[in-house]
């Protein structure tokens, strides 16, 4: 099971939880409106609020917080890119200089928000595949999208693609660090020199690596044909999904949480 913890984003840890046993339609209805509001929120404040609600609901379906903070490995670098690009330009009060170019204290709490933003939405994302396996993000993406199949938007495609990426994710991660203990007991050298020569030495990793991701979608496809797969037409479900009371309570209960921070952080900024 530590392996599996290595990337969160992905995977799915089975419990028998309140937050598992919530419909998936709800907890993706959930998850997308507390990120439209992650975009909306700008004070270190309603931030913390924000991770203290994810820190409660990830204690409530028994998600080790490790494994929540592990899925922002991904996007570290990005976080690391966006926090020294809002440092080095973004007016304010000078606080060093580096090559000539100044580094303000406004800077640094732009940087330090966004991040904190950024880290909380795969944070957010992360807890949702956690809590929901894949079959059954799949069947509530249709769901939701089950409207618009009738304006000919093929819902159960776009579910089936958008989950076997979610589902793909872990394993692409898994085949990148084999290739690459492969390539270092090689001879092979990712840490010594400039970013160039670094960026240079992960070319034989991503030759593999996408001979990797072709073969195993083909497979992938072979298995589903194989199996009569035919899309949405006439599938039926072992257990179909069923909005009950518990769901509508928590969307509720989001919803009374979520307005108290928004115009709670619009009081203290005025």
């Amino acid at each position: 099971m530590a392996n599996a913890y290595k990337i969160a984003l992905g995977q799915f840890i089975p419990a028998d939880t309140p937050v598992h046993s919530l419909d998936p339609r709800a907890k993706i209805i959930m998850v997308m409106a507390v990120i439209i509001l992650l975009f909306v929120t700008h004070t270190a404040a309603a931030f913390t609020l924000w991770f203290l609600l994810l820190m409660y609901v990830a204690r409530l379906s028994k998600i080790p917080a490790g494994v929540l903070f592990s899925s922002t490995k991904p996007v570290l670098i990005l976080i690391i890119f966006t926090s020294c690009l809002h440092i080095f330009s973004v007016p304010g009060e000078k606080l060093f200089s580096v090559f000539g170019i100044s580094a303000t204290k406004e800077g640094f709490i732009l940087a330090f928000l966004i991040s904190f933003r950024l880290a909380l939405i795969v944070m957010y994302a992360s807890l949702l595949t956690l809590t929901t396996s894949p079959s059954r993000i799949s069947d509530g993406l249709e769901g939701l999208m089950s409207p618009f199949s009738r304006i000919g938007l093929p819902s159960h495609d776009i579910a089936m693609m958008i989950t076997i990426a979610l589902r793909f994710i872990p394993t692409l991660f898994e085949e990148t660090s084999r290739i690459i203990k492969a390539q270092e007991s090689r001879g092979a050298d990712f840490e010594s020199g400039g970013p160039v020569k670094r960026a240079m030495a992960y070319i034989p990793v991503l030759v593999p690596l996408f001979v990797i991701i072709f073969r195993r979608a083909d497979n992938l496809a072979v298995a589903m044909e194989a199996r009569g797969y035919r899309g949405g037409s006439c599938r039926t479900r072992l257990n179909p999904l069923r909005w009950r009371k518990c769901d509508s309570m928590a969307v509720i209960l989001l919803g009374v949480l979520s307005a108290l921070i928004i115009f709670g952080e619009r009081l203290l900024v005025r």
